[in-house]
């Protein structure tokens, strides 16, 4: 595998319905009420692809990595998302994966898992552009500090910084849908977040439920090992042929601007995108596998059951239903609008324009995270060389 470029937590019950918290359950460790802040320009928190972008953007116009700025990330290794991938998804089954900003990845080996050969590309990166990332550090909140700086609390200690950049994603926060019955349910419920590939569903009835990207790929693998699958959508899968060009992402990532700029929640890019036609997808399709029923009303000890009197019986009910974006801990500032979701101008939030957030809605996407993450920068540099105090 060759880097070529120029320099330019787990859910503690996986198997039970519940979203992880790891922002709301880490308790604020007492040392932080006394221990003097640290002062930069800007902290960075999130390691993953958005977060190296925006940390690369940094570098490349002078900002001194620890000094003028300071990059968090809580996971325990390079990779961002990428590292909690489940084995089976091997490189050459990921779709458009946009290289980081000054350099390429080239020569992977496609049948290597995601999860490794993207790791060590993160890697390779953080140490070409010498880009040291704290970890694994979790961020705690973020609120108003003194001197019209931001207060970032921290596992590691406080920052008092003039401007943010949040890159945190998703992946923290996988969403399970409620359903009448569930508590109820004698066999195994897992979100796709902890899916580790297809044996643990060998000889199982599963029922998966989710359109997505991802309820397709694990349902693709589980099909053959298991007794009988079940796929289930809330809405009827929209499959998209022929090529996805510049134009039509330009077009699809319009429509999740929109829903930010109106103050909702950001819905995913793919959810306007559609699913890519594989000739695995074409052949599932043709099979039955893919054969897809609308959401069922209620779940029972022993499967699920529609309105109409239709069961279906289960041992397994995997739920590959999304995430929900990880900004609890920015709660303390009071970004959010009543319809749910943070008002942005570009990556600017309008409630804070110290804040920044990248990855985020729009930007939810490889290619989306490099450019809002120069995005951010720039307007990071008018908004510290305007702003009171010395700039670093």
């Amino acid at each position: 595998m060759n880097y070529t470029g120029v320099a330019t937590a787990p859910d503690p019950t996986p198997d039970a319905p519940g979203p992880l918290a790891e922002h709301s359950t880490v308790a604020v460790p007492s040392a932080l009420a006394t221990t003097t802040a640290v002062e930069t320009d800007v902290v960075v928190i999130g390691g993953g692809q958005a977060g190296l972008a925006a940390a690369f953007h940094l570098r490349r116009v002078g900002y001194r990595p620890d000094q003028d700025f300071v990059v968090l990330d809580h996971s325990p290794r390079p990779g961002g998302a990428w590292q909690f991938r489940w084995p089976s998804l091997t490189y050459g089954k990921v779709h458009g994966m946009h290289a980081l900003p000054g350099m390429e990845l080239s020569g992977a080996d496609p049948g290597r898992p995601s999860s490794e050969v993207i790791g060590a590309y993160f890697e390779s990166y953080e140490q070409t552009f010498g880009l040291p990332v704290h970890r694994p550090v979790s961020v705690l909140a973020v609120r108003e500090g003194a001197a019209g700086r931001l207060l970032v609390e921290s596992s590691e200690g406080r920052y008092a910084t003039r401007a943010l950049i949040n890159a945190t994603g998703t992946w923290d926060r996988p969403f399970w849908p409620r359903f009448p019955g569930q508590e109820t349910f004698g066999g195994r419920q897992l979100h796709s977040s902890r899916y580790e590939g297809p044996e643990r569903f060998r000889g199982a009835r599963v029922v998966v439920v989710g359109g997505g990207t991802s309820a397709v790929q694990q349902l693709l693998e589980i099909a053959p090992v298991a007794a009988a699958t079940t796929w289930v959508t809330r809405r009827p899968p929209v499959f998209r042929e022929g090529s996805f060009g510049e134009e039509e992402g330009r077009a699809a990532v319009a429509l999740v601007e929109e829903r930010v700029r109106r103050g909702l929640p950001p819905q995913s890019v793919v959810s306007v995108t559609g699913l890519p036609m594989t000739d695995a997808i074409r052949r599932a399709r043709e099979s039955g596998v893919l054969e897809r029923l609308p959401l069922f009303e209620r779940i029972t000890p022993t499967g699920v059951i529609w309105a109409d009197g239709r069961r279906v019986a289960a041992d397994v009910i995997l739920y590959a239903t999304g995430f929900r974006a990880a900004i609890d801990h920015l709660a303390p500032l009071k970004l959010r609008e009543p319809g749910g979701g943070i008002r942005m101008d570009g990556t600017r939030t309008l409630r804070d324009p110290r804040v920044h957030l990248v990855g985020y809605g729009p930007s939810a996407s490889t290619i989306g995270a490099n450019r809002a993450g120069r995005a951010a920068v720039h307007d990071i540099r008018h908004l510290l060389a305007s702003a009171p105090g010395p700039v670093s």
